[in-house]
């Protein structure tokens, strides 16, 4: 087997920041492999270099033997390279074949006609499914990856790099992007996939070559290997991967939602009759592909989006009363004793202020209107002492701007301060995104510690593995709908696969 692309000794810096350090690996024809490692390990800042975003400080890049330099993504493709992004850089008012030849330099008027049979002859070779004459804005996002994947096939890439390819893809759709791969890697293709997902490894893959902060620590083959052997490799010491579930304690229905619906800023209808029960002492995941209404939901429990229909109905355990918490303020919603704990997706944004200390951004939680919180530190102190020494924080001190932090540590603070909240209720989306494997499983174990002390704890998550084996009932969102509730202990990835497309057209599932 012939090496397509090497890499020797390369180092690229950041100012004092090392983001890739000597490190050598090789791609061979006809070879799929994995690049594993956790968030800011080096893998797409690496990637980059050979697609020509970024150039290397030190190092060589080998094609075929021949040292190269590529210098812009321009040069990469002249070199056979390309690279597909996690965020697609489409136009979403032109057809797939429009998009597919923007950017190229022909002489002459192009020939839209011959450019969609080009694009179907690619389709029918590797095994897409695409309508060159669609428009962007209509296609799903696994039909938009395809888009992204044609316009490198087209460009005539030999040595392809997807990054964090299944990240938005359902399993079905997942399972349609490997069998086209494959189909691209019999063909002599020599494929790179950036990734975290170690199941999605194992099965793809020909070789998972690992970086750990930036450095290489080696290639294995991935039939000889294991997950928690890689796993170890990343991040350097041995990990238990299992994720304690304990049998729900006399749940009680804590949250009772009817009939919600929500329309934003646009006008566009974003929850469509929603209705489901959140119990305590139980975690109820929440699964759906990206922009299915989640952050919607839960801002709208929150007191943070204006519902049109419905309501929300909170049983506290405390008085043994029923409240409505439709179109009450966040403020109303925690005097009536209710303490709806949010991780939002947008850390910065909405979670923490940047330029304040982590001491500070603890204080946040205990404000409250009509007193002063400048007066008692000691205990938002200890606080941020716990979490930063539980959770592995890499800070200074406390006393550092949040916003100098790396945004995996960023979401420690956050989601440690709004667990301490002590709710009754704590809804988290995202809350291990960004963060490493050991980390990850800290959080895991934070919300099964709340699920014990009789929280009613909703959980949305991207990983369908995980919500699998943490969550007790896990509901599906798609368009705004809830497409079904299943059982996590008796559910299937492709059971829940099919209600996240059920409501949604044009994607890419048979």
């Amino acid at each position: 087997m012939s090496v397509a692309i090497e890499l020797k000794n390369i180092t690229k810096r950041f100012g004092s920041v090392v983001a890739n350090h000597n490190v050598s690996l090789s791609v061979n024809k006809g070879e799929i492999l994995s690049l594993l490692g956790e968030n800011g390990s080096g893998k797409t800042t690496l990637m980059n270099m050979i697609s020509g975003i970024y150039y290397p400080d030190e190092g060589q890049i080998f094609i075929d033997g021949e040292e190269v330099l590529i210098r812009s993504p321009h040069e990469a493709f002249d070199y056979k390279i390309g690279m597909i992004h996690q965020h697609f850089k489409l136009v979403d008012l032109f057809t797939a074949a429009q998009n597919v030849i923007l950017g190229l330099s022909e002489e002459g008027r192009y020939d839209i006609k011959q450019v969609s049979l080009r694009v179907k002859e690619i389709s029918e070779k590797y095994g897409f499914d695409i309508d060159p004459d669609k428009k962007i804005y209509e296609m799903s996002v696994s039909e938009k990856q395809t888009v992204e994947i044609i316009k490198v096939l087209y460009r005539g890439a030999d040595i392809l790099i997807l990054d964090e390819p299944t990240a938005v893809l359902t399993p079905q759709e997942t399972r349609k992007l490997f069998a086209v791969l494959r189909k691209m890697r019999d063909a002599g293709k020599a494929i790179i996939i950036i990734t975290h997902k170690l199941h999605e490894v194992l099965a793809l893959s020909d070789r998972v070559s690992v970086l750990r902060k930036g450095e290489y620590v080696g290639t294995v083959n991935t039939a000889e290997t294991t997950e928690s052997e890689l796993t170890e490799m990343m991040v350097g010491k041995k990990i238990d991967l299992n994720i304690e579930r304990a049998e729900p304690e006399n749940p009680q229905d804590r949250l009772v939602v009817k009939g919600v619906d929500c329309v934003n800023r646009e006008g566009v209808k974003v929850l469509d009759n929603v209705t489901f029960t959140a119990r305590s002492g139980e975690i109820l995941g929440i699964a759906g592909i990206a922009g299915s209404g989640q952050r919607e939901l839960l801002e709208a429990i929150a007191g943070l989006q204006h519902l049109e229909e419905g309501e929300i109905i909170y049983n506290n355990p405390k008085t043994g009363k029923c409240d409505n918490l439709r179109d009450k303020t966040p403020l109303q919603i925690r005097e009536l004793g209710v303490r709806l704990s949010f991780v939002p997706e947008d850390r910065l944004g909405m979670g923490l202020v940047g330029n304040m200390d982590i001491v500070d951004n603890m204080m946040l939680r205990s404000y409250r209107r009509g007193k002063s919180f400048f007066v008692e530190r000691s205990g938002p102190r200890d606080l941020a002492d716990e979490i930063v020494r539980s959770l592995e924080v890499v800070t200074p001190s406390t006393s550092t701007p949040v916003r100098r932090l790396s945004g995996g540590n960023v979401q420690k603070v956050l989601v440690g301060r709004e667990i301490s909240a002590s709710p009754t209720v704590l809804m988290a989306a995202y809350p291990v995104r960004g963060l490493d494997i050991n980390s990850s499983y800290a959080i895991y174990n934070l919300l099964n510690e709340q699920k014990k002390k009789g929280v009613a704890v909703i959980f949305v998550g991207e990983d369908l593995d995980v919500l699998i084996e943490l969550c007790d009932r896990i509901m599906v969102i798609g368009g705004g709908r809830v497409t079904g509730v299943v059982d996590g202990r008796n559910t299937t990835k492709e059971e829940i696969g099919l209600l996240m497309t059920k409501t949604g057209g044009g994607d890419l599932n048979d």
